[in-house]
Protein backbone atom coordinates (compact mmCIF):
# COMPACT_ATOMS: atom_id res chain seq x y z
CA UNK A 1 0.00 0.00 0.00
CA UNK A 2 1.12 3.42 -1.15
CA UNK A 3 0.90 6.20 1.68
CA UNK A 4 2.80 9.35 -0.54
CA UNK A 5 2.26 9.80 -3.69
CA UNK A 6 4.77 12.43 -4.20
CA UNK A 7 8.21 12.99 -4.13
CA UNK A 8 9.23 13.86 -0.32
CA UNK A 9 13.66 14.34 -1.23
CA UNK A 10 15.59 16.16 -3.40
CA UNK A 11 18.77 15.91 -4.53
CA UNK A 12 20.58 18.74 -5.82
CA UNK A 13 23.61 18.78 -6.52
CA UNK A 14 25.35 22.14 -6.45
CA UNK A 15 28.54 21.33 -8.44
CA UNK A 16 30.08 18.05 -9.27
CA UNK A 17 33.64 19.07 -8.52
CA UNK A 18 35.13 18.07 -5.52
CA UNK A 19 38.58 18.87 -3.37
CA UNK A 20 38.47 15.26 -2.42
CA UNK A 21 39.59 12.16 -4.93
CA UNK A 22 37.83 9.07 -2.99
CA UNK A 23 38.34 5.63 -4.48
CA UNK A 24 35.20 4.50 -4.24
CA UNK A 25 33.32 7.71 -6.07
CA UNK A 26 33.57 9.12 -9.65
CA UNK A 27 31.77 12.30 -9.59
CA UNK A 28 34.84 14.77 -8.86
CA UNK A 29 35.84 13.43 -11.95
CA UNK A 30 33.37 15.39 -13.85
CA UNK A 31 33.91 18.40 -15.16
CA UNK A 32 31.52 20.68 -13.43
CA UNK A 33 29.98 24.09 -13.29
CA UNK A 34 28.09 25.51 -10.57
CA UNK A 35 24.44 25.85 -9.60
CA UNK A 36 23.00 29.39 -9.83
CA UNK A 37 20.87 31.67 -7.05
CA UNK A 38 18.66 32.46 -9.83
CA UNK A 39 17.78 28.55 -10.88
CA UNK A 40 17.45 28.00 -7.49
CA UNK A 41 14.88 30.09 -6.70
CA UNK A 42 12.68 29.15 -9.42
CA UNK A 43 13.20 25.24 -8.60
CA UNK A 44 12.85 25.58 -4.99
CA UNK A 45 9.71 26.99 -5.66
CA UNK A 46 8.44 24.27 -7.27
CA UNK A 47 9.45 21.70 -5.08
CA UNK A 48 7.68 22.96 -2.35
CA UNK A 49 4.43 22.62 -4.61
CA UNK A 50 5.54 18.92 -5.41
CA UNK A 51 5.50 18.52 -1.95
CA UNK A 52 9.30 18.19 -1.31
CA UNK A 53 10.01 17.78 2.69
CA UNK A 54 14.15 17.04 2.45
CA UNK A 55 16.80 19.10 0.29
CA UNK A 56 19.84 17.46 0.60
CA UNK A 57 22.57 19.95 -0.84
CA UNK A 58 24.86 17.59 -2.31
CA UNK A 59 27.87 17.00 -5.08
CA UNK A 60 31.24 16.70 -5.14
CA UNK A 61 31.97 18.88 -2.08
CA UNK A 62 28.82 21.38 -1.62
CA UNK A 63 31.37 23.81 0.55
CA UNK A 64 32.62 24.49 -2.86
CA UNK A 65 29.41 26.44 -3.85
CA UNK A 66 30.51 30.10 -2.88
CA UNK A 67 26.92 31.04 -2.24
CA UNK A 68 25.83 27.87 -0.28
CA UNK A 69 24.54 30.12 2.66
CA UNK A 70 22.56 31.94 0.85
CA UNK A 71 20.87 28.40 -0.88
CA UNK A 72 20.34 26.98 2.61
CA UNK A 73 18.94 30.34 3.86
CA UNK A 74 16.37 30.41 1.12
CA UNK A 75 15.70 26.23 1.65
CA UNK A 76 14.93 26.88 5.54
CA UNK A 77 12.82 30.56 4.82
CA UNK A 78 10.72 27.89 2.47
CA UNK A 79 10.18 25.14 5.27
CA UNK A 80 12.50 22.59 3.70
CA UNK A 81 14.87 20.31 5.84
CA UNK A 82 18.28 20.64 4.61
CA UNK A 83 20.83 17.91 4.80
CA UNK A 84 24.97 18.92 3.92
CA UNK A 85 27.60 16.27 3.66
CA UNK A 86 31.36 17.30 3.62
CA UNK A 87 34.90 16.25 3.85
CA UNK A 88 35.47 19.04 6.61
CA UNK A 89 38.18 20.53 4.26
CA UNK A 90 36.06 23.89 3.83
CA UNK A 91 33.93 23.77 6.93
CA UNK A 92 36.41 25.42 9.18
CA UNK A 93 36.89 28.54 6.66
CA UNK A 94 32.71 29.08 6.03
CA UNK A 95 31.30 27.45 9.58
CA UNK A 96 30.02 31.12 10.79
CA UNK A 97 27.89 31.34 7.74
CA UNK A 98 26.22 28.23 7.59
CA UNK A 99 25.27 28.44 11.59
CA UNK A 100 21.85 27.56 12.36
CA UNK A 101 21.14 27.02 8.40
CA UNK A 102 21.95 23.08 8.33
CA UNK A 103 19.62 20.52 9.93
CA UNK A 104 21.29 17.34 9.27
CA UNK A 105 25.50 18.34 9.23
CA UNK A 106 27.23 15.10 8.30
CA UNK A 107 30.96 14.98 8.62
CA UNK A 108 32.92 11.85 6.76
CA UNK A 109 34.88 9.44 8.41
CA UNK A 110 36.31 6.32 7.45
CA UNK A 111 38.54 5.61 9.89
CA UNK A 112 39.99 6.41 13.35
CA UNK A 113 43.17 6.40 11.92
CA UNK A 114 44.99 9.61 10.26
CA UNK A 115 46.56 7.97 7.49
CA UNK A 116 44.12 5.91 6.48
CA UNK A 117 41.30 8.00 6.61
CA UNK A 118 43.32 10.45 4.17
CA UNK A 119 44.39 7.33 2.28
CA UNK A 120 40.63 6.66 1.61
CA UNK A 121 39.84 10.46 0.88
CA UNK A 122 43.00 11.16 -1.61
CA UNK A 123 43.88 13.93 0.70
CA UNK A 124 44.76 15.15 3.90
CA UNK A 125 41.34 15.91 5.98
CA UNK A 126 41.43 13.95 9.15
CA UNK A 127 42.84 16.62 10.88
CA UNK A 128 39.95 19.37 9.20
CA UNK A 129 37.06 16.69 10.76
CA UNK A 130 38.42 17.21 14.21
CA UNK A 131 38.87 20.86 13.79
CA UNK A 132 35.43 20.88 12.39
CA UNK A 133 33.44 19.03 15.49
CA UNK A 134 35.08 21.56 17.84
CA UNK A 135 34.36 24.70 15.76
CA UNK A 136 30.45 23.14 15.01
CA UNK A 137 30.42 22.34 18.57
CA UNK A 138 30.85 25.96 19.94
CA UNK A 139 28.78 26.94 17.69
CA UNK A 140 25.62 24.75 19.08
CA UNK A 141 25.63 22.82 15.66
CA UNK A 142 25.17 19.27 16.31
CA UNK A 143 27.27 16.95 12.78
CA UNK A 144 27.13 13.48 12.88
CA UNK A 145 29.89 11.17 11.63
CA UNK A 146 28.87 9.73 8.54
CA UNK A 147 31.33 6.02 8.37
CA UNK A 148 30.97 4.38 4.92
CA UNK A 149 30.93 1.10 5.84
CA UNK A 150 33.85 -1.77 3.43
CA UNK A 151 34.46 -4.98 4.63
CA UNK A 152 37.60 -4.02 5.37
CA UNK A 153 37.37 -1.12 7.85
CA UNK A 154 33.75 -2.37 9.67
CA UNK A 155 36.31 -3.28 13.24
CA UNK A 156 37.41 0.28 12.68
CA UNK A 157 33.51 1.05 13.85
CA UNK A 158 34.12 1.04 17.74
CA UNK A 159 36.92 3.48 17.80
CA UNK A 160 34.85 5.89 15.65
CA UNK A 161 32.22 5.94 18.10
CA UNK A 162 34.48 5.32 21.03
CA UNK A 163 37.06 7.70 20.57
CA UNK A 164 34.95 10.61 18.35
CA UNK A 165 31.10 10.30 18.52
CA UNK A 166 30.47 9.27 22.35
CA UNK A 167 33.21 11.89 23.74
CA UNK A 168 31.37 14.43 21.31
CA UNK A 169 27.71 13.36 21.91
CA UNK A 170 27.44 12.94 18.13
CA UNK A 171 25.18 10.36 15.95
CA UNK A 172 27.05 7.55 14.14
CA UNK A 173 25.87 6.88 11.20
CA UNK A 174 27.19 3.37 9.13
CA UNK A 175 26.68 3.52 5.22
CA UNK A 176 27.18 0.48 3.76
CA UNK A 177 29.09 0.68 0.53
CA UNK A 178 27.68 0.25 -2.36
CA UNK A 179 28.59 -0.12 -6.71
CA UNK A 180 27.64 1.91 -9.09
CA UNK A 181 28.56 1.88 -13.01
CA UNK A 182 31.84 0.83 -13.25
CA UNK A 183 32.88 2.42 -9.98
CA UNK A 184 34.16 -0.35 -7.66
CA UNK A 185 34.27 -0.57 -4.47
CA UNK A 186 36.32 -3.48 -3.37
CA UNK A 187 34.88 -6.58 -1.36
CA UNK A 188 31.00 -7.20 -0.87
CA UNK A 189 29.55 -6.92 2.50
CA UNK A 190 30.26 -10.55 3.64
CA UNK A 191 27.19 -12.03 6.04
CA UNK A 192 29.24 -11.35 8.99
CA UNK A 193 29.91 -7.69 8.85
CA UNK A 194 26.04 -7.46 7.64
CA UNK A 195 25.70 -8.98 11.48
CA UNK A 196 27.63 -7.01 12.97
CA UNK A 197 25.93 -3.57 11.68
CA UNK A 198 22.59 -4.67 12.90
CA UNK A 199 24.22 -5.46 16.29
CA UNK A 200 25.62 -1.37 15.74
CA UNK A 201 22.69 -0.31 14.80
CA UNK A 202 20.95 -1.00 17.90
CA UNK A 203 23.72 0.88 20.13
CA UNK A 204 22.77 4.48 21.45
CA UNK A 205 23.46 7.23 19.55
CA UNK A 206 24.30 5.15 16.16
CA UNK A 207 21.98 4.95 13.08
CA UNK A 208 21.89 2.06 10.98
CA UNK A 209 19.02 1.58 8.23
CA UNK A 210 18.38 -1.93 9.05
CA UNK A 211 16.21 -1.74 5.60
CA UNK A 212 19.67 -1.36 4.10
CA UNK A 213 20.78 -4.86 5.28
CA UNK A 214 17.24 -7.15 4.92
CA UNK A 215 18.04 -5.65 0.78
CA UNK A 216 21.42 -6.45 0.44
CA UNK A 217 20.56 -9.94 2.20
CA UNK A 218 17.61 -10.25 -0.67
CA UNK A 219 19.88 -9.76 -3.49
CA UNK A 220 19.34 -6.19 -4.06
CA UNK A 221 16.48 -4.49 -6.61
CA UNK A 222 14.14 -7.18 -8.30
CA UNK A 223 13.13 -5.67 -11.51
CA UNK A 224 9.73 -7.84 -11.07
CA UNK A 225 9.07 -6.96 -8.32
CA UNK A 226 10.93 -3.35 -7.53
CA UNK A 227 11.34 -1.75 -4.09
CA UNK A 228 12.99 1.34 -5.64
CA UNK A 229 11.03 4.03 -5.74
CA UNK A 230 13.95 6.42 -7.31
CA UNK A 231 12.34 8.25 -9.50
CA UNK A 232 8.60 9.02 -7.67
CA UNK A 233 10.37 10.16 -4.54
CA UNK A 234 13.44 12.05 -5.29
CA UNK A 235 14.25 14.62 -7.20
CA UNK A 236 17.72 14.36 -8.87
CA UNK A 237 18.91 17.82 -10.51
CA UNK A 238 22.12 18.23 -11.90
CA UNK A 239 24.71 21.41 -11.79
CA UNK A 240 23.43 22.16 -15.06
CA UNK A 241 19.63 22.51 -14.21
CA UNK A 242 18.65 19.31 -15.44
CA UNK A 243 16.14 17.09 -14.03
CA UNK A 244 18.25 13.50 -13.78
CA UNK A 245 16.04 10.21 -14.11
CA UNK A 246 14.94 7.96 -13.13
CA UNK A 247 18.21 8.94 -10.75
CA UNK A 248 21.63 10.22 -10.60
CA UNK A 249 23.59 7.24 -10.40
CA UNK A 250 22.02 5.52 -13.24
CA UNK A 251 20.43 7.98 -15.41
CA UNK A 252 19.87 7.13 -18.52
CA UNK A 253 17.37 10.34 -19.64
CA UNK A 254 18.07 13.97 -18.58
CA UNK A 255 15.73 17.25 -19.27
CA UNK A 256 16.77 20.76 -19.38
CA UNK A 257 14.24 22.22 -16.74
CA UNK A 258 14.43 25.99 -17.94
CA UNK A 259 12.37 27.20 -14.92
CA UNK A 260 9.28 24.85 -15.47
CA UNK A 261 10.57 21.77 -13.27
CA UNK A 262 6.29 21.57 -12.00
CA UNK A 263 5.26 21.43 -15.40
CA UNK A 264 8.70 18.94 -16.69
CA UNK A 265 7.86 16.94 -13.62
CA UNK A 266 4.05 16.28 -14.52
CA UNK A 267 5.06 15.98 -18.28
CA UNK A 268 3.94 13.18 -19.97
CA UNK A 269 7.49 12.19 -21.02
CA UNK A 270 8.79 12.35 -17.35
CA UNK A 271 6.14 10.32 -16.01
CA UNK A 272 6.58 7.67 -18.46
CA UNK A 273 10.08 7.09 -16.81
CA UNK A 274 8.90 7.38 -13.51
CA UNK A 275 6.83 4.14 -14.41
CA UNK A 276 9.82 2.29 -14.90
CA UNK A 277 11.42 3.06 -11.55
CA UNK A 278 13.20 0.24 -10.49
CA UNK A 279 12.10 -2.03 -13.71
CA UNK A 280 15.02 -0.98 -16.15
CA UNK A 281 17.74 -4.05 -16.24
CA UNK A 282 20.59 -1.33 -14.30
CA UNK A 283 18.17 -1.81 -11.68
CA UNK A 284 18.89 -5.63 -10.97
CA UNK A 285 20.28 -6.04 -7.75
CA UNK A 286 20.49 -2.03 -7.08
CA UNK A 287 20.77 -1.45 -2.93
CA UNK A 288 21.90 2.13 -3.30
CA UNK A 289 21.57 3.57 0.11
CA UNK A 290 20.40 7.37 -1.49
CA UNK A 291 17.38 6.39 -2.83
CA UNK A 292 16.36 3.01 -1.08
CA UNK A 293 16.34 5.57 1.88
CA UNK A 294 13.00 7.33 0.61
CA UNK A 295 11.80 4.13 -1.26
CA UNK A 296 11.35 2.73 2.15
CA UNK A 297 9.12 4.96 3.69
CA UNK A 298 6.50 5.76 0.98
CA UNK A 299 4.76 2.40 0.51
CA UNK A 300 4.03 -0.35 3.86
CA UNK A 301 6.08 -3.70 2.94
CA UNK A 302 8.48 -5.24 5.14
CA UNK A 303 11.22 -2.71 4.27
CA UNK A 304 9.31 -0.23 5.32
CA UNK A 305 8.67 -2.07 9.12
CA UNK A 306 12.52 -2.86 8.80
CA UNK A 307 13.44 0.94 8.34
CA UNK A 308 10.96 2.57 10.81
CA UNK A 309 12.77 1.97 14.13
CA UNK A 310 15.67 3.44 13.15
CA UNK A 311 14.32 6.27 10.85
CA UNK A 312 12.49 7.20 14.04
CA UNK A 313 15.29 7.30 16.36
CA UNK A 314 17.78 9.63 14.27
CA UNK A 315 14.36 12.12 13.33
CA UNK A 316 13.86 12.08 17.26
CA UNK A 317 17.76 12.56 18.16
CA UNK A 318 17.68 15.23 15.52
CA UNK A 319 14.33 17.17 16.32
CA UNK A 320 13.01 17.14 12.69
CA UNK A 321 10.19 14.45 13.08
CA UNK A 322 8.04 17.12 12.88
CA UNK A 323 9.01 18.26 10.05
CA UNK A 324 8.59 15.30 7.94
CA UNK A 325 4.61 15.14 8.58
Amino acid sequence: MKLINHPVLCNYYLTYRCNATCGFCDIWEKPSPYITLENFKENIRDLKKLGVKVIDFTGGEPLLHRELDQLLALAKKEGFITTVTTNCLLYPKYAERLKGKIDMLHFSVDSPDEEEHNQSRGVKCFDKVLDSIEIAKKNKERPDILFTVFEENVDKIERVWKEICRPNNLVLILNPVFEYNNVETGESLSAETLKKLVCWGKQKNVYLNEAFIELRKNGGNKIENPVCKAASTTIVISPENKLILPCYHLGTKDFQIKNNLLELYKSKEVQEIVALEGRLKECEGCVINCYMQPSFSVEINKYFWKALPSTLKYNYIKGTWKELF
